[in-house]
């Protein structure tokens, strides 16, 4: 098994390499890819040191799988170039709502990779794959019917850079001198933003919409979906603070029970100081951490959740890596 990874010395990629050192997958060779100013340079993994080659000439021919970290705009430019060699495992929102690419969370949805058209999988934006990571045993018992979260998302979401300058502008408030927003619409620091992405006609943003229809696509195409999306100074993972309306009953001890039972989700749920997950505690684990479980009694089969994950892990590298031990455990080995 050859494997190229695309945006390796960037946030999503290097955490990907962190992902593949300690996976079961057999690779006989990695090839770490990046832009021309990166060339060169050596990044190590599994003990050894790996040079970084230049993706405008890089040869996909020589790998079985690629995956892509770099952004959209790199995926519009490379990744169906790819796909005429290799299978193509997309972290960008670029071929997320095309029809012909399979949308994928391999807990949720992994009957999808039976339909590969363009040989291009797309992983979902973070905030959707940790929402229908919990929600995928709930809607399998109890129907929802409508969903109304609101996100509180890191600047890690943003990239490298955004997460620079948080650190920059805490320094500079701290040390009580002026800021200038470079990366964000305002002051990050000490503050919260409710504006991710641009915004559409309807003053929805594009992260709001990506939420919407990304969970229809993965989940059910019947369910109701609203969001409000806010950029919080935080390092690493996102929170989503979700209602949920079911078409049928429920019981709470039911709920505790599926989710804790169900692949990649954990509950920490004691009505009692610190009972719960923060962003803080969420960092660097794979698991999505559900809390705060109660009734909604404003509605008929009402629930609210809290849910915590680690963006950069589960919500990009980790699924994108799930993605393609699925395939391979399921005898893909691409050409």
């Amino acid at each position: 098994m050859n494997i190229a990874l695309v945006g390796a010395t960037g946030n999503v990629g290097r955490k990907t390499l962190e992902v593949l050192e300690t996976k079961k997958i057999s690779i006989d060779n990695l090839y770490l890819v990046a832009s021309p100013k990166s060339v060169g340079k050596k990044i190590k993994f599994q003990g050894k040191e790996i040079e970084v080659y230049n993706l405008e000439n890089f040869d996909f021919s020589k790998v079985n799988i690629a995956f892509f970290a770099a952004g959209g705009k790199i995926s519009e430019k490379f990744a169906e170039k790819a796909a005429k060699y290799c299978l193509v495992i997309d972290n960008s929102s670029f071929f997320r709502m095309d029809p012909d690419v399979p949308l994928v969370v391999p807990q949720v949805n992994s009957d999808d990779l039976n339909n590969i058209k363009k040989n291009i999988i797309a992983n979902p934006n973070c905030s959707t794959a940790q929402l229908v990571i919990a929600l995928k045993p709930l809607h399998d018992l109890f129907v929802i019917k409508r969903i109304v979260v609101s996100t509180y998302q890191s600047v890690s979401g943003a990239g490298k850079a955004p997460m620079d300058e948080l650190f920059e502008q805490t320094e500079l408030v701290l040390g009580g001198k002026n800021i200038n927003s470079k990366n964000f619409t305002k002051q990050i620091a000490f503050n919260a933003i409710p504006h991710i992405d641009v915004f559409s006609d309807d003053g929805y943003t594009k992260e709001e919409l990506k939420m919407r229809n990304e969970t229809k696509k993965i989940l059910d195409d019947k369910i109701d979906l609203t969001a409000t999306c806010v950029r919080l100074p935080i390092s690493v993972s996102h929170s989503e603070s979700v209602n949920l309306q079911f078409k049928k009953s429920f019981s709470l001890e039911k709920v505790r029970e599926v989710l804790n039972n169900f692949e990649g989700c954990k509950v920490i749920d004691e009505r009692a100081d610190g009972g719960y997950m923060t962003p803080l505690e969420a960092e660097g684990k794979n698991e999505t951490f559900i809390s705060r479980i109660r009734e909604d009694k404003t509605i008929d089969n009402g629930l609210n959740l809290w849910i915590v994950s680690d963006n950069l892990l589960r919500g990009a590298a980790l699924n994108a890596v799930e993605i393609a031990e699925t395939l391979i455990k399921n005898n893909f080995y691409g050409k």
